[in-house]
């Protein structure tokens, strides 16, 4: 039943929308269809995995993301005029009652519901259910029941793969779907067939009967070589028989050339006669199908709302893919608050149609956002990361942002000025930068103070020889102290001997002991003084009596030797920092 090929035909009036195109738009889906577009997919795995069943589940959490209202068709009994079509698909022999009367001529055949078809039918429809789509079983035909919805405005459009549609009336279809990025629905609308091809339900009804009374396989070129001439031909040759019985034979061998054609041209008449009454049937059961009316206790039922129903989905979705309930709430629960949030969105932009400009407290159903954690870009795309208020346990998804926006833009208003208070507590007045003359003093105090911790360091040193250094032993026949060990380096004892040289002074043991303790500080970065010598007179060595230093401990000696490599290093240390600075 129906016209082959129209979907060739209805080529140029293609359309691929956006998977965007569904928002908050109310279709209804030929669940027949449906489920042999995912068994085709899935025929290389196994059907106790169904995977059919998967991907029906992705494919309705996509569209309930968008707020579309769904509603499942299946297919009722066969009609009477595709029984014999049906009995040829799967090889049955034609049945004949007792009184000689076709089966099909009297009533439509109950399908067979036990079929693996069937259950893969009813698995979709518990999954339906809950999620919350409702399932419209049909009396025949589902893309029958689709195009009545849809043509008397209870729908937007109707999901199909069966061209038919058209000839029952559809105005809006979608044949195809596809999911993932950049997701879109292929579809056909019969305006653009109307206006671009000049078809409409009634001139789709009488190409059926023409491409019945020629047949499908030439029809095409029927049409290709000689136009739509050949249809009036085959009009006019349904009066040739009335013409030719009221001419008279001439001879009894004439006469009967003549019954005998006549009673070919009787048995063409009533071959043509039984025909049209086929044809008619065909008309007659696209015009008038066997449907439930657009005011039916039935068809309101499913045009109400449904509940989500959490926990029964859990159990579904563990019984036919084995899915603990975390994981089904991963899949489906963001999906739902999405689509409450797009209702939500709804109801406020229709208040303001109204002219109310409600705020958000005032609105009379909660918003279901709590409040927006964070910005996300998902794809390219601006979204926000948000809080929700019971959502059956969920926390926080990620929400487009011009759905936010239009829902509740003081969540957006609250969300700034949060992080802007954030800013300013985390980030504190900068302290201006210090300049660079400012920078070269800090660096000359911190020289100066290095400079006093070494001179300080020696200071201590020496203070601490100086016990040790009561070693100036009295000798009047010994020689001066540094013409007998010329290695001593000790600079406070050369300075204190060349000063009593100088004044000529006597110096005696106590003397030189008091000396010591009165150590004079030299800077060691300068150089050392050169060595001196005199000239001692005779006189002035018999009057002055010599100095003798004996170092009387090894452990003197090896502290000079650690404070002169600690000075050293030091002094290097602060050579690199000066130079560095320079």
């Amino acid at each position: 039943m129906g016209v082959k090929n129209l979907w060739d035909i209805f080529e140029s009036c293609k359309k691929t929308l956006p998977l965007h195109h569904l928002q908050n738009k109310r279709v209804c889906i030929d669940l027949s269809c449906w489920m042999v577009q995912l068994q085709n997919v899935s025929k290389s795995h196994c059907l106790k995995e169904k995977n059919y069943l998967k991907n029906l589940f992705h494919r309705l959490r996509a569209l309930i993301a968008l707020n579309c209202s769904l509603i499942f068709v299946t297919d009722g009994s066969i009609p009477a005029i595709k029984i014999s079509t049906y009995r040829r698909r799967l090889n049955l022999p034609s049945e004949v009652s007792h009184d000689g009367i076709n089966p099909q001529k009297v009533s439509s055949l109950r399908r067979n519901m036990g079929s693996e078809f069937s259950c893969m039918i009813k698995e979709a429809k518990l999954l339906g259910m809950a999620l919350g789509i409702p399932c419209l079983d049909g009396i025949e035909e589902a893309e029958a029941q689709c195009a009545l919805l849809n043509s008397e405005k209870l729908c937007d459009g109707c999901f199909t793969s069966d061209s038919d549609v058209f000839l029952f009336g559809g105005r809006t279809v979608y044949r195809d779907i596809c999911l993932g990025d950049g997701g879109y629905v292929v579809c056909y609308e019969m305006a653009d067939i109307e206006k671009q091809l000049g078809f409409g339900r009634n001139s789709l009804e009488s190409a059926c009967q023409i491409v019945k009374s020629i047949g499908d396989n030439v029809v095409l070129q029927k049409i290709a070589s000689e136009g739509l001439a050949f249809a009036k031909k085959t009009k006019g040759s349904k009066k040739q028989p009335k013409n030719g019985s009221k001419k008279q034979p001439k001879n009894s061998n004439c006469s009967k050339e003549n019954s005998l054609d006549h009673k070919i041209k009787v048995n063409e008449t009533v071959n043509t006669s039984q025909r049209d009454d086929q044809f008619l049937q065909v008309i007659d059961a696209f015009l008038n199908p066997k449907c439930h009316a657009a005011d039916s206790d039935a068809v309101h039922r499913v045009l109400a709302q449904h509940p989500f129903q959490h926990v029964n989905l859990q159990q579904i979705c563990g019984q036919f893919f084995e899915w603990p309930p975390e994981k089904t709430d991963k899949y489906i629960l963001p999906k739902i608050a999405e689509r409450d949030l797009r209702r939500f969105a709804n109801l406020r932009s229709t208040s303001l149609e109204l002219g109310l400009k409600l705020l958000l407290h005032e609105m009379p159903t909660k918003c279901p956002v709590s409040e927006i954690i964070k910005q996300r870009k998902v794809q390219g795309k601006e979204c926000y990361e948000v809080s929700w208020e019971e959502m059956h346990g969920l926390k926080t998804s990620v929400v487009p942002a011009d759905l936010l926006e239009s829902a509740c833009p003081e969540k957006i208003v609250e969300f700034e000025e949060r992080r802007a208070q954030k800013k300013k507590q985390n980030h504190p007045k900068a302290k201006p930068k210090k300049s660079r003359n400012m920078s070269c003093v800090d660096d000359d105090n911190i020289y100066q103070k290095l400079q006093n911790l070494l001179l300080d360091t020696e200071s201590g040193s020496n203070s601490a020889q100086c016990p040790l250094a009561t070693r100036a032993v009295i000798s009047a026949n010994a020689m001066p102290a540094r013409e007998a060990n010329p290695t001593i380096r000790d600079p406070l004892v050369h300075m204190k001997l060349e000063s009593s040289h100088h004044y000529g002074s006597s110096i005696s043991g106590h003397e030189v002991g008091q000396s010591a303790s009165q150590c004079e500080i030299i800077d060691l970065l300068s150089p050392s003084p050169q060595i001196r010598h005199r000239t001692v007179s005779e006189h002035e060595n018999g009057n002055v009596q010599r100095i003798d230093v004996i170092n009387l401990s090894d452990s003197e000696t090896e502290m000079s030797v650690e404070h002169e490599r600690k000075a050293r290093d030091l002094r290097s240390f602060i050579a690199t920092i000066k130079n560095d600075n320079s």
